[in-house]
């Protein structure tokens, strides 16, 4: 039930974003979840300690799927593999130097900040991530 102190979701779930593997599809959806939650917390006037855990759960948890998800594509020999993780180190460079910057004061967590990670996280599992899904179903991978 929403309350007055509710924030419209940032980043509603769709089918469309699974890439037909459980546990990366699982992961996606905890990332959309956090990405909501931190959205929540910062529209809702969350002071900056519990905005900073919601961030920091969020970056970890990146960071966790990013390793889970090339694995998978190492141990399948998945051919646009090294691509694939440049994107993932430039993403996770990013939100550390926004974390960094949030932290230090440098910066508020702006709808800036978030359209960069709602866009980001939407343009990857759209774009990147789609396209290792038929390659690693073939090799077995559900």
């Amino acid at each position: 039930m929403a309350t007055a102190t509710t924030a419209p979701v940032l980043f509603p779930w769709k089918d469309d974003y699974s890439v037909n593997i459980g546990i990366i599809d699982s992961q996606h959806r905890t990332l959309v979840d956090l990405l909501n939650e931190l959205h929540q917390a910062m529209m809702t006037g969350k002071g900056k300690d519990q905005v900073g855990i919601v961030l920091s759960k969020l970056v970890k948890y990146a960071q966790g799927h990013f390793k889970s998800e090339e694995g998978m594509m190492q141990s399948k020999q998945y051919p646009e593999f090294e691509d694939h993780k440049v994107e993932h180190d430039r993403f996770t460079k990013t939100v550390l130097e926004f974390q960094g910057k949030f932290a230090r004061n440098e910066i508020g967590l702006t709808s800036e900040v978030m359209d960069f990670l709602k866009t980001w996280l939407m343009k990857h599992i759209m774009g990147v991530d789609k396209k290792y899904s038929p390659f690693l179903n073939s090799k077995g991978v559900y």
